[in-house]
């Protein structure tokens, strides 16, 4: 059997559901929590690629996941950090501090989209940091780095129902790491900026991650879990997560590039993180922020 669960946090009514039932061709209405989100009790269905498409076409402003019904709480939720996780790329911010943010963010941007090969624009970007001094670090997080709305909250709820929560990311450990505290992941991949007498040297030490380590990262934790692939949910927005997101069991993009969003089971594009929990069938009752 399989589900559409339609998300639209304060904006769901009784026209789009009966819409929904409509393109659908049936289905049993069930509240999930009413005026948010709800789900669409389906049948067996040939193409749910087709039927997710048709679903979000004919439903402006809801967000769509279609899954089979079996597995739908997840047991580890795997994700990447920027734009994600917060709603800033860390490097493109702290290059605001070398003076160098615009001409880095345009980097950032082609590598995000697919155009450019992330571990090569890793480096490009870096190399412009040479000489910055450590403490501008500190600074950009406290200054700059915010919570997407909704990230506590998807972490803690998910730990809740038992499940472990991986952060993986290609930025850095600088960043990676309080965020990992705050939001309350229990494992984190990130890079690790080099720095000599206080300044960065523009280089990476370490192996990178890149999309192949986050996809590995992702089955590392899943076998050593021993949890088959559908107890998997992944999220990330850029096309360096596509490997990850095709990897996981329910592999959602968030507000993401064209290139995430072709191969994504799930696009999240009007609502927040807490999306991800209506699409496990986890009402606001019991959410969680720790």
């Amino acid at each position: 059997m399989f589900i559409a669960t339609l998300i639209a946090a304060g904006r769901l009514g009784d026209d789009a559901l009966a819409r929904a039932a409509e393109i659908a061709g049936g289905g049993e209405i069930r509240w999930i929590d009413p005026g948010d989100a709800a789900d669409l009790l389906l049948g067996p269905v040939d193409d749910w690629r087709d039927l997710r498409d048709r679903l979000e076409e004919g439903l402006p402003g809801v967000d769509v996941v279609v899954q089979q019904a079996e597995h739908r709480v997840r047991k580890l939720l795997v994700a990447d950090m920027d734009s994600t996780m917060i709603g800033q790329e860390c490097i493109d911010e702290l290059a605001d501090f070398a003076g160098k943010k615009e001409e880095i963010a345009a980097v950032t941007e082609r590598a995000m989209q697919g155009e450019l090969d992330f571990e090569q624009a890793l480096h490009q970007r870096v190399a412009s940091l040479n000489g910055l001094g450590v403490g501008c670090l500190e600074r950009c997080r406290t200054e700059r780095v915010t919570h997407t709305p909704g990230a506590r909250t998807l972490v803690q709820t998910m730990k809740a129902q038992g499940a472990q929560a991986l952060l993986v990311t290609g930025g850095f450990h600088d960043f990676a790491d309080p965020l990992a505290s705050e939001l309350g992941f229990t494992e984190l991949r990130a890079n690790y900026l080099e720095s000599i007498h206080g300044h960065l040297t523009g280089k990476v030490t370490g192996e990178i991650v890149d999309a192949a380590a986050k996809a590995r990262a992702l089955v590392e934790m899943r076998d050593r879990l021993k949890l088959p692939p559908e107890a998997v949910l992944a999220v990330g927005d850029g096309a360096n997560d596509a490997p990850m997101i095709k990897e996981a069991g329910l592999g959602f993009s968030y507000h993401g590039k064209p290139k995430l969003e072709q191969v994504a089971a799930a696009r999240i594009r009007h609502n927040d993180l807490t999306a991800l929990l209506w699409a496990q069938g986890i009402p606001k009752a019991e959410w969680t922020a720790g």
